[in-house]
């Protein structure tokens, strides 16, 4: 429950840090507002607090012509939690509900759509069709302020049954028709020419301090050649969406690349070429999952700062993300095909299986050519034929032949620990291995690899101890945030680039 007099303080201060976690809706007015909006300071019995949009549009209210409430980062809760009203957010987010409508959200969560219903209504004041729906107002804006497509396609692209429907819901949220919508926006953006047309360009905003170049860094030591680039400053690789594939493109501005909470509206450049405008709002999402976009580290560092050996490392490298994925099922397939052997080697497997196996594009995007593939492609062409012991390559075949029949389920909404037991019962798939599928697959930011040998290396060079039961112990200090700490850990022998799994094969 938000409590009243902790929002109005964050409101009364303009505190951009609880930007997405609540929205502050004036009854005089019959707007709501980001926590930081520049507007003067209601009174405090003209306010309600609703921890969604959904749920202040829910009531009545529209949104904000000068703070643009819609362009927050989402609250971290919903990565955080594992219940079915986190899960739920999670999926929601990725448009779930948009394509397969909320029997087929109940569904992945294994409720009845009532129950769904009734729990989202208890706790956020607004179901899964109102979540939807201010979902697809957001990506309807996106396209708008973005692009120069017909209202139809936006319409439907953003998600909406109808014209009459999209154009209701735009006046309502926005208090602007779709026409004004999009000519509040610059001329020049307006309508790009030429082959930038298909490319939709939106910001990322996230919370700072946010180190940037270690994500870079992370992702370019694994990068897999022809589906993902990294330069000094970008990021880019081959999406593949519900429905077409895409190459999205990931730049930090100047100014964000400082690690600093003074830079006020941070955000991260977003460029996205889609076949499909359908797979806007899931791509978007997915992106901001790879990079923990939607992480408070202020929250995080205030835990960890609290353990005198891991305080040093926090305060000189503020902002360290987990970087999470765009493909759940590849980063299962990756982890496994990464044990024991280096990142190189993991690389030069992953580049073989895209080349076989992998949907290419239409025409080659730079040097991005192709898709890494989906699951069921690679169940299909099983026995893969890859350099690896059989031990190995029986574990990877059991992996991709439990994903590609849906026997286990990597998504946005899955179950952390169910999902934890079904991947233990696989042959090859250790402790090492369901970690690190936690860890970034399922974004569980407690997720921690204690038989890891790069962390040993650094509890060791740190003094700490390095017995599994002992660095267990030493990190429930370090909960909810474990999966930080350990990016921290890593970065002290350079492991970070480079953690291996310690990971027993089992027959």
């Amino acid at each position: 429950m938000l409590d009243h007099d902790i929002c109005y303080r964050a409101v009364q201060s303009r505190d951009a840090r609880f930007d997405g976690m609540f929205f502050t809706a004036v009854r005089t007015t019959g707007i709501y507002c980001r926590p930081s909006c520049g507007a003067r300071t209601p009174l405090r019995d003209h306010v309600h607090f609703y921890p969604t949009a959904a749920a202040a549009q829910q009531a009545g209210y529209r949104a904000c012509k000068r703070c643009r409430p819609d362009a927050t980062p989402n609250s971290p809760e919903w990565n955080s939690r594992s219940d079915v009203v986190g899960r739920a957010m999670r999926l929601i987010a990725d448009g779930v509900v948009d394509r397969e409508g909320v029997a087929g959200l109940a569904k992945r969560l294994s409720y009845s759509p009532r129950q769904v219903n009734r729990q989202l209504l208890a706790e956020l004041g607004a179901g899964p069709q109102a979540l939807a729906r201010a979902q697809r107002s957001r990506t309807a804006r996106i396209l708008l302020e973005t692009t120069a497509r017909p209202m139809t396609d936006v319409a439907f692209a953003a998600g909406f049954r109808s014209v009459r429907q999209f154009n209701e819901t735009i006046r309502a949220v926005y208090a602007l028709t779709p026409s004004a919508v999009r000519s509040r926006v610059h001329p020049r953006t307006a309508a790009p020419q030429g082959p930038s047309a298909d490319v939709i360009r939106l910001r990322l905003p996230y919370r700072p301090p946010l180190d940037f170049r270690g994500l870079l860094e992370f992702l370019a030591a694994r990068a897999i050649p022809g589906v993902e680039e990294c330069t000094s400053d970008t990021y880019r690789r081959v999406l593949a969406l519900p429905h077409q594939l895409a190459v999205v493109s990931l730049q930090a501005p100047q100014r964000s690349l400082q690690t600093t909470p003074s830079v006020r509206s941070p955000y991260i450049d977003c460029a996205i070429r889609l076949q499909d405008l359908r797979d806007l709002t899931a791509a978007v999402q997915r992106c901001r999952r790879l990079l923990d976009l939607d992480s408070d580290p202020q929250a995080v560092a205030a835990v960890l700062m609290g353990d005198a050996r891991l305080a040093p490392l926090v305060a000189a490298n503020p902002g360290r993300r987990v970087v999470g994925h765009v493909d759940e099922h590849e980063l299962a397939v990756r982890a496994v095909l990464g044990q024991q052997v280096s990142i190189a080697a993991a690389r030069s497997l992953a580049g073989k299986l895209s080349v076989r196996y992998g949907e290419a594009l239409p025409a080659a995007d730079g040097t991005l050519t192709h898709a890494f593939p989906t699951a069921a492609a690679l169940a299909a062409a099983a026995p893969l034929d890859l350099p690896m012991p059989n031990a190995r390559r029986q574990a990877l075949g059991a992996l991709i032949a439990a994903l590609a029949e849906g026997r286990i389920r990597l998504d946005a909404g899955a179950d952390r620990d169910a999902v934890s037991a079904q991947l233990e019962e696989l042959p090859g798939i250790g402790p090492w291995t369901v970690a690190y599928i936690r860890m970034r697959s399922l974004s569980d930011p407690d997720a921690f690899l204690a038989t890891d040998l790069g962390l040993r290396q650094a509890m060791a060079k740190l003094g700490l101890p390095t017995g599994r039961k002992e660095v267990l112990a030493l990190a429930d200090k370090w909960r909810p945030w474990r999966a930080y700490a350990q990016q921290y850990l890593w970065a002290v022998t350079g492991t970070r680039l480079a953690p291996q799994s310690s990971d027993g094969v089992r027959a």
